[in-house]
């Protein structure tokens, strides 16, 4: 998988992810359309399927919420690379099917902007635009099962969701 990267800060909080204003829709793409908005405005309009969103420590902290990966994924991000994630987005991004990799060094060199390369397999990150690698842990075999059945409940019921 391959995209531009939207790089955020340190503790990107799923207030900010998804604006709690917006929690009684339940459409994925309902939710997509509000992604990011309280921290960049431009986010909906701008993001195509297979970008990537790069930040600092501690991504997804504050609510237990699934909304904001929900949002994420559903925006078409592919992956949510972070130095570190808080710990029920991680869960909650992975029950969705929502890719996410902690490499503090791949989070730290990216621009805004910047293409990134991801396999998930191996847990490889390449910054194309600066031609950098890096590497992330990769996902034990049922994660990634989990992740391309597209998440846990499908992973579950045997099939895609």
């Amino acid at each position: 998988m391959a995209g531009k990267v939207f790089k955020y800060k340190d503790s990107v909080d799923t207030d900010v992810i998804l604006p709690a204003r917006y929690l009684a829709l339940f459409r994925d793409e309902d939710l997509a359309a509000h992604c990011m908005e309280d921290i960049d405005a431009d986010f909906v309009s701008r993001v195509e399927p297979g970008d990537v969103i790069v930040a600092g420590e501690n991504f997804g902290c504050g609510s237990s919420r699934e909304h904001a990966p929900i949002a994420i994924k559903a925006s078409g991000i592919c992956c949510v690379i972070a130095a570190s994630f808080a710990r029920i987005f991680y869960r909650n991004a992975i029950n969705i099917g929502l890719p996410i990799l902690e490499c503090p060094e791949a989070a730290a060199a990216a621009s805004e902007g910047d293409i990134m390369e991801v396999d998930l397999s191996t847990g490889t990150i390449c910054n194309v635009t600066r031609g950098l690698v890096y590497q992330a842990g990769a996902f034990p075999p049922f994660i990634q099962e989990m992740i391309d059945a597209g998440g846990l409940l499908a992973y579950l019921a045997g099939g895609s969701m």
